[in-house]
C-alpha cells in the first residue's frame, strides 16, 4: 500500500477498502460471507455453502413476487438487507443463466433490457424458495449492528489513512501500534 508520494497508495485503498464486507453472517453463523462471486445451489434453505446467502434462492424468491431486471434483482437484496448483502453482478447473471438453462425461468426483452420471468415449471421450486427466502434471516437488529460496525471500520480506515498521509515517521509508527494491539484484543474477543 506505499506508493511513491506518500506512505499510501490510493488506488490500493479503494481495492481494499472501496466496499465493506461484514464479517459476520446474520443470526449468528459461521464464516464471513459478502455474497461476491458465489452462488450456492442448495436448494432447502436461505443459504449456500459456507454460510453465504443463496443467490439461487434468493432470485427464484424475488421473481415469485414479480419479474424483474437482474440490476433491479441486486438492488432488490440490498435493500431487503438493509445494505449487509450486496450480491454481486458475478454471481447474479450466471445464476440467471443457470435458471434459464434448466428451463425455470425465460427472458423478455423489455425497453431494450431483459427482464425475468418464471416459468410453469419454476414455479414450485420459487414458491418454495420464497418460504425461507435469505433476506428474511436479517432481522432489524442484526441490520443495525451490521451498519454501526461498518460505519466504524469506515472510520477507522479514514483515521488511518489520515496518519498515513499527513503523520510524521513516529505517528505512524504509533499507529503500527495500536493497530497491532487492536488486532490482538479482536482476536482475543473470540478466543473468549
Amino acid at each position: 500500500m506505499r506508493s511513491q508520494h506518500g506512505f499510501f497508495d490510493t488506488g490500493a485503498w479503494q481495492r481494499g477498502f472501496g466496499s465493506f464486507i461484514p464479517p459476520f453472517p446474520p443470526e449468528g453463523g459461521r464464516g464471513g460471507w459478502g455474497g461476491r462471486g458465489h452462488h450456492g445451489h442448495g436448494r432447502q434453505s436461505g443459504r449456500g455453502r459456507g454460510g453465504r446467502p443463496n443467490v439461487r434462492n434468493a432470485v427464484l424468491a424475488l421473481l415469485n413476487e414479480r419479474p424483474m431486471h437482474g440490476y433491479e434483482m441486486i438492488q432488490e437484496l440490498e435493500q431487503r438487507t438493509g445494505g449487509i448483502w450486496r450480491p454481486s453482478p458475478g454471481s447474479v447473471y450466471p445464476t440467471l443463466q443457470m435458471l434459464e438453462d434448466e428451463g425455470l425461468i425465460v427472458a423478455e426483452e423489455s425497453g431494450g433490457r431483459k427482464r425475468f420471468v418464471l416459468t410453469e415449471t419454476g414455479r414450485p421450486e420459487a414458491e418454495t424458495a420464497a418460504q425461507n427466502a435469505p433476506w428474511q434471516e436479517y432481522g432489524d437488529e442484526n441490520v443495525s449492528q451490521a451498519q454501526e460496525f461498518r460505519d466504524a471500520a469506515f472510520g477507522i480506515m479514514d483515521a488511518l489513512r489520515q496518519v498515513g498521509f499527513n503523520g510524521t515517521p513516529e505517528q505512524r509508527a504509533q499507529a503500527l501500534e495500536v493497530l497491532t494491539e487492536t488486532r490482538r484484543k479482536l482476536y482475543a474477543i473470540l478466543a473468549d
